[in-house]
């Protein structure tokens, strides 16, 4: 296996920006910013000028995650600011699903798409082969530190059947309580991209290369675990 892992920022130190954008320039696959509106969640998250001050030290992509309300009325500033990734809600743009997918292409970012727990895979099945990404969030949206929801194990595997029955290419993302304890659900069920945030990343050392080591080696034995001969 060849899991992605992706670093929530919105959990990071920012007393400790600079080093830990540096360190995470060597070792993450992409770096996820969440972006709140205070209206689609309660709670605000970053913006474009915390995206143009990581795109000042990092060549990382960018994986923005749109929890809010009008998610058209931010692609273009998302697209100036560096994201690499555009990745709104399902729940925010099912009645203009198709036009959204596509203004993200025309402004040369690549398209994700964002499922809370209840939207199931066949609220998205006619234009899900579109996307190049989707997550699934295993928490409902817009708090950290959120108990995992065992349910979301079964939608995993839904969402890899219908890719290979459809020939699709999207890569299938995990957002919420990504950490020791879930890992090897996760994997086995068709994740290939890892969000850790506080509890599978930043809150296991202060020192992030230590903290990304003791993560890494989590995923990895993960890993060797499903390899083993049932």
């Amino acid at each position: 296996m060849n899991v992605k892992i992706a670093p929530s920022l919105m959990c990071m130190s920012l007393a400790r920006f600079s080093e830990q954008i540096a360190f995470m320039n060597q070792a993450a696959d992409f770096l996820h910013i969440d972006i709140m509106d205070g209206h689609y969640v309660r709670n605000f998250a970053l913006s474009t000028y915390f995206m143009t001050e990581v795109a000042a030290l990092s060549r990382v992509p960018m994986d923005t995650h749109l929890m809010v309300t009008e998610p058209t009325h931010f692609l273009a500033a998302m697209a100036k600011a560096g994201a690499q990734w555009i990745s709104p809600h399902a729940e925010t743009i099912n009645r203009d699903a198709f036009r959204v997918i596509g203004n993200i292409r025309d402004l040369g970012c690549r398209p994700g798409l964002v499922l809370n727990p209840a939207t199931p895979i066949d609220a998205v099945k006619h234009y899900l082969h579109l996307v190049d990404k989707l997550t699934i969030l295993t928490v409902d949206p817009g708090y950290a530190g959120q108990k995992f929801i065992p349910e979301m194990i079964e939608k995993i595997a839904d969402a890899r059947r219908f890719r290979d029955d459809k020939g699709a290419n999207f890569l299938i993302e995990i957002d919420g309580s990504c950490n020791k304890r879930t890992y090897e659900n996760l994997l086995r069920a068709g994740a290939d991209v890892l969000i850790v945030g506080t509890s599978g990343l930043f809150s296991l050392n202060p020192d992030i290369a230590t903290a990304w080591t003791e993560m890494r080696g989590d995923v990895e034995r993960a890993e060797a675990s499903l390899a083993r001969p049932a």
